[in-house]
């Protein structure tokens, strides 16, 4: 991955997590890694444990953010949350949610999507 894109991914996933928390959503983990890859952020949503995906782009050449969660990336991220909640001992609710985000040429947000239940674990 070009350190371009590693910055982006970081803006993203920095920019998630402050709008996460201002909503009052606690942050319980930041880029928790296993053999299977990484979450990007795990957080609680009253009583759910929410496993986050945050997808960002610099410009529409591929498509929207939330398109590149395909097929693979699902069933990658419903294996990250399934063992991170084995991880854990987590006895409760789960889903994954996706947060896309665009920027525009400037640098700034041009739009944030946070997607619930984006990925359906069952």
């Amino acid at each position: 991955m070009s350190d371009g894109r590693r910055a982006l991914g970081a803006m993203g996933e920095a920019i998630a997590l402050e709008r996460l928390t201002a909503r009052g959503w606690p942050i319980i983990a930041t880029n928790w890694r296993c053999r299977y890859g990484e979450i990007d952020l795990v957080a609680r949503d009253g009583d759910s444990l929410v496993i986050i995906e945050v997808r960002a782009r610099a410009t529409k050449r591929y498509g929207q953010p939330e398109e590149s969660v395909g097929g693979e990336k699902r069933r990658r991220l419903i294996r990250l949350g399934e063992r991170y909640i084995q991880h854990v001992g987590w006895p409760g609710a789960w889903r994954i949610d996706v947060i896309a985000i665009a920027f525009a040429a400037d640098g700034a947000v041009s739009r944030y999507t946070h997607i619930e239940n984006a990925v359906s674990p069952a």
